[in-house]
C-alpha cells in the first residue's frame, strides 16, 4: 500500500532515536541511494552492501557483532530471513530492525516492517522513493540522489518533474519513461556510473560510498567538477569498457535467436553485469524474456526479465527441486542457482511460462 505521513514520520522517528545504526542495503542504485538518503539526514552510521543477491540472512551476524548497533535498517532488501532477525542481539538484548522495502511482501516476527506493497493497495514504490518521502523536508537538496535509484530501478512517479525543472540537462523534456531515461539520458549516465560503482573489491565499493555521502551535486561526478566527482567518473569508465564487450557479445546472440526465450550465461573473472545487460538487453528486445547468468564458482547467479510476464511466481515454480533461490518484482528477478542445477531451473521456467501463458511455440523452446 502507498505508505503514508504517520508512516514515514515513524521511520523518521527510528532514525532520530538512534546513535549508531548499522544499515544493510542491495547493492544497486536503488538499494545505494536508499542508503544514502538515510545516511545523509542522519549523519551517523554505517553502511553494509549486500551483494548481487538482496538476502540478508545469519552470515552477517559477524557484521552486527562487530560494528555493535543499537538499531538496524535494511532498505531494498528483498529477503531479511528470521534466522538473521533472532541472531540480531548484543549480550542477550534484541537489536531493533527496521525494513523499509518494495519488493515481494513476507511474514517476519519482532521487525518493524515498511513495505508499499503491502496489501491492500499494492503500489510498487522504489526504495529511493519510499526513503526521500521520509527526509525530504529536511534534506530537498538530495532530490537528485533520488532520481537516480528511481530511474535505476525503472521508476518514474511525479517527483521527477521537479528533478527536470532542477536539472533540465539531466533529464530533457521528451522524456517520461524511465527506461529512455536510463539509456537516453545524462540521467542514464548517472546511474550507470552508480551502479558500476559498486562492483569490485569491497574496499574499493566502501570508498566510493563514502565519496557518496558527501557530493553536493550530480555535477561532481557526470561533468568531473571535483577530483572526487571525477574519481567516481573515472572508476566506473574503467569498468564500462568490460561491459561493453559484454554488452555486444550478447546483443550479437540475441540477435541470431528466434525464440521468444533467450538464455544467455558468460563467465567473468572480475565483475558482474547481469543487471546492466538484463536491462538493456530487454530495452533493446522488449519483446523477448531473458535469463542473463554468470558462472563463477559453482553457481550462476541469473537476473530474469520479462516485460509480459509476472516473474516471482514463475521463478518460485522454476525453483522447484531444484538447489537455489531467488526472487524480485513483476518484470525482473534474480536468482542464484547450483550450476549444476541451472539447465533443470531453465527448463522448469519454460514450462512455468507455457502453463501459466500457452504463448510459447514448443518447436523454439
Amino acid at each position: 500500500m502507498v505508505l503514508n505521513e504517520k508512516q514515514y514520520a515513524h521511520i523518521r522517528e527510528e532514525l532520530d532515536n538512534c546513535t549508531k545504526p548499522l544499515i544493510f542495503f542491495h547493492d544497486d542504485p536503488d538499494g545505494l541511494t536508499s542508503f544514502l538518503l538515510l545516511y545523509r539526514y542522519k549523519k551517523e552510521g554505517k553502511g553494509i552492501p549486500v551483494k548481487t543477491t538482496p538476502k540478508v540472512d545469519v552470515k552477517f551476524l559477524p557484521k552486527v557483532e562487530e560494528y555493535q548497533p543499537d538499531k538496524i535498517f535494511g532498505v531494498d532488501l528483498a529477503m531479511i530471513d528470521q534466522d538473521f532477525i533472532d541472531g540480531a542481539k548484543i549480550e542477550g538484548k534484541q537489536i531493533p530492525i527496521v525494513w523499509v522495502d518494495h519488493h515481494q511482501p513476507l511474514e517476519r516476527d519482532n521487525i518493524l516492517y515498511f513495505n508499499s506493497r503491502n496489501p491492500p493497495n499494492p503500489v510498487n514504490e522504489c526504495g529511493a522513493y519510499l526513503c526521500f518521502q521520509t527526509v525530504k523536508e529536511a534534506r530537498p537538496e538530495d532530490l537528485w540522489i533520488c532520481a537516480i535509484g528511481c530511474i535505476g530501478d525503472w521508476f518514474f512517479p511525479p517527483l521527477m518533474e521537479d528533478f527536470r525543472k532542477q536539472y533540465p540537462d539531466l533529464l530533457p523534456a521528451h522524456i517520461t519513461k524511465p527506461e529512455d531515461a536510463l539509456f537516453n539520458s545524462p540521467l542514464g549516465e548517472l546511474v550507470k556510473i552508480i551502479s558500476f560503482i559498486l562492483k569490485g573489491k569491497i574496499s574499493e565499493v566502501m570508498k566510493c560510498v563514502k565519496i557518496m555521502t558527501r557530493l553536493e551535486s550530480p555535477y561532481e561526478i557526470i561533468h568531473q567538477t571535483t577530483s572526487r566527482g571525477k574519481y567516481l567518473y573515472k572508476r566506473a569508465e574503467e569498468l564500462d569498457k568490460d561491459y561493453r564487450k559484454l554488452l555486444a557479445e550478447a546483443l550479437s546472440f540475441v540477435d541470431k535467436q528466434d525464440s521468444k526465450l533467450i538464455v544467455f550465461k558468460y563467465k567473468h573473472q572480475n565483475f558482474s553485469f547481469t543487471k546492466e545487460l538484463a536491462n538493456e538487453v530487454l530495452y533493446r528486445f522488449p519483446d523477448k524474456h531473458l535469463i542473463i547468468g554468470r558462472e563463477k564458482n559453482g553457481e550462476v547467479k541469473c537476473s530474469l526479465r520479462g516485460s509480459d510476464l509476472n516473474l516471482p511466481p514463475l521463478v518460485e515454480k522454476a525453483l522447484q527441486g531444484v538447489d537455489g533461490f531467488g526472487g524480485g518484482h513483476e518484470h525482473a528477478c534474480g536468482v542464484n542457482l547450483n550450476v549444476s542445477d541451472f539447465d533443470k531451473f531453465v527448463e522448469n521456467f519454460k514450462q512455468a511460462v507455457a502453463d501459466s501463458k500457452k504463448i510459447y511455440d514448443e518447436r523454439k523452446l
